[in-house]
């Protein structure tokens, strides 16, 4: 079960939006599960009858498009839950499947609802209700920006906001400059923001060439001048 030494919840996440009492009302109706590194936790177009709180770890979310393109949705935290929009969709028509792949980044810690328990709660408990309301707010304004980016911005920027937005909750600072340190490669950022492999290589080149970052070595990222790339979030539509 977790545990005060857990790691804070991420900003925007379920339990950051709840008070204690209700985090601990959430979580002591589940069962604790833990699961390594790499492993596959959820799987897309499986059927579904229960959703994961992430109390400690990471996770990246896959999903593989109708015309058979690969989608780096997000990456998800201490905090976030998992598999609450199969959970809630309630369809008499066709089994409810999961709508997207979700893999260990790290060893991870959790505890699992069974859907029927985790829809009971929400009906019961209206401040945990909007908290996920809050969470799947705050999804849907990453989801726009990252629309509004691709709509807006030229590829070249939208690498670099992209790994300007990852800093603040995936950054660690060495005498080098900041390391990325989730496992990012050049094909996951172009799966990101829905460029191709090519011209995030190009982008990548242009930042490195400015002395900006290093590409990818075993994985991580090292920006050596952090100050230069988060002056790129000023570009964008609404300055974030």
């Amino acid at each position: 079960m977790p545990g005060p030494a857990d790691p804070e919840p991420v900003a925007g996440s379920l339990l950051a939006h709840l008070e204690p009492a209700d985090r601990r009302l959430l979580l002591d109706h589940g069962t604790p599960r833990t699961f390594p590194a790499d492993e596959v936790v959820l799987r897309q177009g499986d059927p579904t009858d229960h959703v994961l709180v992430l109390a400690s770890g990471w996770v990246r979310v896959d999903a593989v498009t109708r015309d058979g393109g690969e989608l780096l949705v997000a990456f998800r935290g201490p905090g976030d839950v998992l598999g609450d929009l199969a959970a809630l969709h309630d369809s008499t028509e066709a089994p409810t499947v999961r709508t997207a792949t979700v893999r260990t980044l790290t060893a991870i810690t959790t505890v699992q609802l069974r859907r029927e328990r985790f829809v009971e709660l929400l009906e019961t408990r209206p401040s945990i209700t909007l908290g996920l309301a809050r969470q799947m707010a705050s999804r849907l304004v990453q989801a726009e920006t990252a629309r509004t980016d691709a709509a807006t911005l030229d590829v070249n920027h939208r690498v670099a906001v992209y790994l300007a937005r990852l800093l603040p909750a995936h950054g660690v600072r060495t005498p080098e400059g900041v390391v990325l340190t989730l496992p990012l490669t050049q094909q996951d950022i172009a799966h990101s923001i829905g460029a191709s492999l090519r011209a995030v290589a190009r982008a990548i080149s242009l930042l490195r060439d400015r002395g900006i970052v290093e590409p990818p070595a075993r994985g991580r990222i090292l920006v050596t001048r952090p100050e230069v790339l988060t002056a790129f979030l000023g570009d964008t539509p609404n300055g974030t």
